[in-house]
Protein backbone atom coordinates (compact mmCIF):
# COMPACT_ATOMS: atom_id res chain seq x y z
CA UNK A 1 0.00 0.00 0.00
CA UNK A 2 1.45 3.55 -0.62
CA UNK A 3 1.31 6.41 1.53
CA UNK A 4 -0.68 9.21 1.13
CA UNK A 5 0.72 12.17 -0.74
CA UNK A 6 2.16 14.94 1.75
CA UNK A 7 0.89 18.72 1.64
CA UNK A 8 2.76 20.63 -0.94
CA UNK A 9 4.50 23.46 0.09
CA UNK A 10 3.31 27.70 0.87
CA UNK A 11 4.28 29.81 -1.37
CA UNK A 12 6.08 31.35 1.33
CA UNK A 13 8.18 27.82 2.13
CA UNK A 14 9.03 27.47 -1.80
CA UNK A 15 10.60 30.28 -1.29
CA UNK A 16 12.19 30.49 1.81
CA UNK A 17 13.68 27.34 0.73
CA UNK A 18 15.35 28.91 -2.31
CA UNK A 19 16.59 31.99 -0.28
CA UNK A 20 18.01 30.51 2.71
CA UNK A 21 21.91 30.25 1.57
CA UNK A 22 21.16 34.07 0.13
CA UNK A 23 20.28 35.07 3.63
CA UNK A 24 22.98 33.17 5.13
CA UNK A 25 25.35 34.62 3.37
CA UNK A 26 24.36 38.61 3.81
CA UNK A 27 23.78 37.91 7.68
CA UNK A 28 26.97 35.83 8.68
CA UNK A 29 25.88 33.91 12.10
CA UNK A 30 22.63 34.35 12.27
CA UNK A 31 20.97 31.32 13.61
CA UNK A 32 17.96 29.58 12.05
CA UNK A 33 15.10 31.23 14.09
CA UNK A 34 16.54 34.79 12.92
CA UNK A 35 16.47 33.31 9.39
CA UNK A 36 13.06 32.59 9.34
CA UNK A 37 12.46 36.38 11.06
CA UNK A 38 14.85 37.61 8.64
CA UNK A 39 12.76 35.58 6.09
CA UNK A 40 9.07 36.49 7.00
CA UNK A 41 10.07 40.15 6.68
CA UNK A 42 12.01 39.82 3.49
CA UNK A 43 8.49 38.04 2.16
CA UNK A 44 6.13 40.40 3.83
CA UNK A 45 8.57 43.52 1.40
CA UNK A 46 8.26 41.39 -1.75
CA UNK A 47 5.99 43.40 -4.15
CA UNK A 48 5.93 40.69 -6.96
CA UNK A 49 5.25 37.02 -5.73
CA UNK A 50 3.13 35.82 -8.45
CA UNK A 51 6.58 33.33 -9.37
CA UNK A 52 6.17 31.37 -5.95
CA UNK A 53 2.23 31.58 -5.57
CA UNK A 54 2.43 30.28 -9.32
CA UNK A 55 4.83 27.33 -7.89
CA UNK A 56 2.41 26.60 -5.29
CA UNK A 57 -0.26 26.54 -7.10
CA UNK A 58 1.06 23.98 -9.43
CA UNK A 59 2.21 21.51 -6.39
CA UNK A 60 -1.06 21.86 -5.19
CA UNK A 61 -2.60 20.85 -8.26
CA UNK A 62 -0.19 17.92 -8.35
CA UNK A 63 -1.09 17.16 -4.91
CA UNK A 64 -4.91 17.20 -5.31
CA UNK A 65 -4.65 14.89 -8.46
CA UNK A 66 -2.24 12.61 -6.14
CA UNK A 67 -4.71 12.38 -3.46
CA UNK A 68 -7.40 11.41 -5.97
CA UNK A 69 -5.90 8.53 -7.44
CA UNK A 70 -4.53 7.68 -3.94
CA UNK A 71 -8.42 7.53 -2.31
CA UNK A 72 -9.57 5.64 -5.65
CA UNK A 73 -6.72 2.88 -5.50
CA UNK A 74 -8.61 2.09 -1.87
CA UNK A 75 -5.92 4.85 -0.05
CA UNK A 76 -7.20 5.69 3.46
CA UNK A 77 -6.01 8.20 6.31
CA UNK A 78 -4.47 5.21 8.72
CA UNK A 79 -1.90 6.76 9.70
CA UNK A 80 -3.44 10.17 10.80
CA UNK A 81 -5.34 7.90 13.20
CA UNK A 82 -2.86 6.28 14.71
CA UNK A 83 -0.98 9.54 15.29
CA UNK A 84 -3.68 10.74 17.37
CA UNK A 85 -4.37 7.55 19.59
CA UNK A 86 -0.57 7.68 20.77
CA UNK A 87 -0.99 11.67 21.73
CA UNK A 88 -4.33 10.58 23.84
CA UNK A 89 -3.03 7.91 25.76
CA UNK A 90 -0.06 9.98 27.44
CA UNK A 91 -1.09 10.53 31.00
CA UNK A 92 -2.05 13.85 31.96
CA UNK A 93 0.14 15.93 34.06
CA UNK A 94 -0.45 16.91 37.47
CA UNK A 95 -0.61 20.63 38.36
CA UNK A 96 1.95 22.03 40.80
CA UNK A 97 -1.07 24.39 42.46
CA UNK A 98 -2.97 21.38 43.44
CA UNK A 99 0.21 19.67 45.21
CA UNK A 100 1.26 22.86 47.18
CA UNK A 101 -2.64 22.70 48.35
CA UNK A 102 -2.70 19.03 49.35
CA UNK A 103 0.75 20.04 50.60
CA UNK A 104 -1.11 22.96 52.75
CA UNK A 105 -3.59 21.08 54.20
CA UNK A 106 -1.72 17.98 55.36
CA UNK A 107 -0.14 20.37 57.56
CA UNK A 108 -3.59 21.23 59.32
CA UNK A 109 -3.92 17.75 60.19
CA UNK A 110 -1.27 17.21 62.41
CA UNK A 111 -2.25 20.37 65.26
Amino acid sequence: MTEKPKRPLSAYMLWLNESREQIKKENPGIKVTEIAKKGGELWRGMKDKSEWEAKAAKMKEEYTKAVKEYEANGGTDIGANKKRSKQSKKPAKKSKKKDESEDESGGDESD
